[in-house]
């Protein structure tokens, strides 16, 4: 499990391509690898992965052809800045939402605002996923636990304070970049269970048309 806090920005340092896998080399900053074992779980821009060996700040991983095709892991190349958050332990601050790590979906940076002191980042997500998407409610970027902003159909807004800025990637987003998107996960029960008892919008406008033809 994770929290949604991003702990920083990691680099990529090498992708090692095999049918069906990929393994990446990501440096981590001094000292954010005290204490790591092989097998534990790092979210790369949100992706649970697990470490398979270590040298010094360089963790490896590898990702599946499943995990490339659901995420933008696959667009990594050398040099590329990722989001990292170690695995949460018992204790610890939950200071975002609790996240799975397991992405749900990508999404495209579609507008990009900037006013003083804060940046708006407009995003538009496949339509099947949109029905989750509510103001005010949780979404996980990138790894980085946000409060959505405005909702307008199939597109969204976070508003990004300086240190949000500062401490992942968003600093240095660029419109039509895509991102991982890790629905909140008491958000997609209620919503999933309201339409299993027909109270979603579409069995709504489907009961009211049977009683208005009967």
């Amino acid at each position: 499990m994770f929290t949604g806090i991003v702990q920083g920005i990691a680099v990529v340092e090498k992708v090692t391509s095999a049918t069906g896998l990929s393994t990446f080399a990501i440096r981590l900053p001094d000292t954010s690898t005290a204490g790591i074992n092989i097998g534990a779980s790092v979210a790369i821009n949100g992706t649970c992965l697990t470490v398979t060996r270590q040298a010094g700040n360089t963790l490896f991983f590898d990702a599946m052809q499943e995990t490339l095709s659901l995420t933008t892991l696959g667009d990594l190349v050398p040099g590329d800045a990722v989001n990292f958050e170690r695995a949460a332990r018992i204790g610890d601050e939950i200071g975002g939402h609790l996240l799975s790590g397991h992405i749900h979906s990508t999404a495209q940076v579609v507008d990009i605002l900037r006013p003083e002191n804060n940046v708006t980042l407009w995003f538009e997500i496949p339509e099947q996923w949109a029905r989750y998407i509510f103001p005010k409610g949780y979404i996980a970027i990138n790894g980085a636990s946000l409060t959505i902003g405005e909702v307008d159909g199939n597109r969204f807004n976070v508003h990004l304070i300086p240190e949000t800025l500062r401490a992942t990637t968003f600093g240095a987003i660029d419109e039509r970049t895509r991102v991982n998107i890790e629905i909140d996960s008491q958000t997609q029960t209620i919503v999933d269970t309201l339409a299993r008892l027909g109270y979603d919008s579409e069995a709504s406008k489907s009961t009211n048309l049977g009683l208005a033809s009967s």
